[in-house]
This record gives structure tokens, C-alpha cells and sequence, in this order.
């Protein structure tokens, strides 16, 4: 978790270099990607980034990228009607049995297995909301959306998404930073960024980014592992949570088990979305709502 482990790195340069090729990656890891665009993306040599890589990332450049890959396969095969050999292609195998052997070893079955038991438990688990949705029949209500570009000002946590203590400290360190960029306003819109499913990522892989939306005409220059990026117009589907941020993978679990008969509705490649609409501070636990945005083709 890069926030609050105090990872720390002498040189700016070579922190932004991490960073920029570190989105490179993100953006491209479904792709073949050799050694001279790596050492072009970071203006490293592959040999010293990679070092760099690992002792951020517990894991070389190269299992990053096969780890992301498969993991997104596994999300594929959960949410999505694609056959084996299309998901293997898209997400950078061109051998459907390398796919199929790469997959095994990392979760323990065969893609086909996954699947049928994905498919099995997501009939169980609608089977349950179901019952449960007499008293919550709001739940699943969503609207299809269209966010424009924005800018944000993140930052990164990496681990357990239930370890709410850390998340909350990224916060603390997030608005301590914007406070002191003169950033805040009472117009200040927060959102996070959740870039895996924790239900296929191992929990001390799990990112989850704390942001806020920056005016359109601001810029800024991040320090350390802070970073601005543009989020790209995109369509959603946007739900309601309403209550305790610590109850909102009650919500995730019913959109979920149902996003494949009732919500039917193609996932995008891009992070899920989660706007605050207000303050735990001075909110009653049971009126706070936070607005959960799924990226969707």
C-alpha cells in the first residue's frame, strides 16, 4: 500500500518516471509490450526500473502484467457471455492452451471451471437478494449515464478493501494535501476509483484511489505518489448505496449477482466509480449515500 507503508524515494524524477510508466502499463498491458517502450516510457534502462518495479509492486514488471491479465480474464468470465478463446485473445494470449495452463496455476481450475462456478454461486447469491430484495427493492434501480472528462487529484491505496482504518488514512492524506494546495472549496466533489475486484485480486493487491475532481481550468503539479490524471467521457450504469461506507459491498453483492440477467448490461475496462454526496461528519449513518458508477460499453 503505497500510502501509509512511508515508501519513500529520494529523486522526484525518478518517482514520476515510476508513475508515468507504471500508466503505460495500465493502459497497455493487454498489448505486447518489449523492453525498448518500457525503457522509453520511464527513460530507465529495464534492468533498474525493474528493480524500482519490485520493490513497489512486490513483483517484476513482467508478473505484474500477466497477473493484471488473467485477472481481468477471470472478470470476463464472470460477467460476460464471451467464449474462452475470445476472452485469451483480448486479454493478450495468442495460444488459447498457454491461456488455459497460465490460468489454471494461478486459480486453481480450468477457465471453463471458473465459469461454471461463478455462474453457480451468482444463481445462489440471486436466489438470496432476492429474498432479501422484499425489504430493499430499491437496490437495483440504476440510470445509464454519461460522465464528461474530468480531472482529478489522487491518491493511491493498495490492500484490503474491508481494512477501512487504511483507506481512511489515504483520506486524511489526500485532503491534508489538497488543504494545503488550496484546493478544497465547498464545491469540492470526492470520488474514488476501484480498480479490482476483490473478490479475483489477492486482498494486498486491491487498489482503491482517493480523489477529488479538480476545476477544468487548474492545473497542478503533483508531488510524490499524489498524481493528476484525465478521466475520459464514458458511459455508466449508476446505482444507489445508501448507509454506512462499510455496508457498500452489501450493494456490490447485488448488483453483482444480478448483473448478468437483470442489470444485462456489457462492463467497460475502466475503473467503478464511487462519488460521496456527503460527510460521515455531520451525516446520520443511515442517510449517507454514496452513488456507485459501473463503467459499461
Amino acid at each position: 500500500m503505497f500510502c501509509n507503508k512511508q515508501i519513500t524515494m529520494g529523486n522526484e524524477t525518478q518517482l514520476q518516471r515510476y508513475k508515468k510508466l507504471l500508466q503505460f502499463i495500465d493502459e497497455r498491458f493487454k498489448e505486447d509490450i518489449n523492453i525498448p517502450e518500457i525503457e522509453e516510457a520511464c527513460h530507465y534502462s529495464y534492468r533498474n526500473i525493474n528493480r524500482i518495479f519490485e520493490a513497489l509492486n512486490h513483483e517484476t514488471i513482467g508478473k505484474y502484467i500477466k497477473r493484471v491479465r488473467l485477472e481481468r480474464a477471470a472478470q470476463y468470465l464472470r460477467y460476460s457471455e464471451a467464449s474462452i478463446s475470445e476472452i485469451a485473445h483480448d486479454v493478450g494470449f495468442g495460444d488459447v492452451a498457454a491461456f488455459s495452463k497460465a490460468f489454471k496455476n494461478k486459480f486453481n481450475c480450468s477457465p471453463s471451471a471458473y465459469r461454471s462456478g461463478t455462474q453457480l454461486v451468482q444463481h445462489i447469491n440471486r436466489q438470496v437478494a432476492s429474498h432479501s430484495q422484499e425489504t430493499r427493492s430499491d437496490v437495483l434501480t440504476f440510470e445509464i449515464e454519461t460522465l464528461p472528462d474530468f480531472q482529478l487529484l489522487g491518491l493511491e491505496y493498495r490492500g484490503a478493501y474491508e481494512d477501512v482504518t487504511a483507506i481512511k488514512k489515504t483520506w486524511h492524506q489526500l485532503v491534508e494535501y489538497a488543504h494545503k494546495k488550496k484546493l478544497l472549496t465547498e464545491e469540492t466533489i470526492y470520488l474514488a476509483e476501484i480498480l479490482d475486484d476483490d473478490e479475483i485480486s489477492e486482498h494486498i493487491k486491491c487498489r482503491y484511489t482517493a480523489a477529488i475532481i479538480l476545476e477544468d481550468s487548474l492545473t497542478i503539479d503533483s508531488e510524490g505518489f499524489f498524481f493528476t490524471r484525465t478521466v475520459g467521457s464514458r458511459k455508466y450504469a449508476k446505482f444507489l448505496h445508501q448507509g454506512s461506507h462499510e455496508s457498500c459491498p452489501d450493494t456490490y453483492h447485488l448488483i453483482y449477482s444480478h448483473w448478468m440477467t437483470d442489470v444485462a448490461l456489457e462492463m467497460a475496462d475502466a475503473p467503478v466509480l464511487e462519488f460521496y454526496l456527503n460527510d460521515e461528519a455531520d451525516t446520520a449513518t443511515p442517510d449517507l449515500r454514496t452513488e456507485i458508477y459501473i463503467p459499461i460499453e
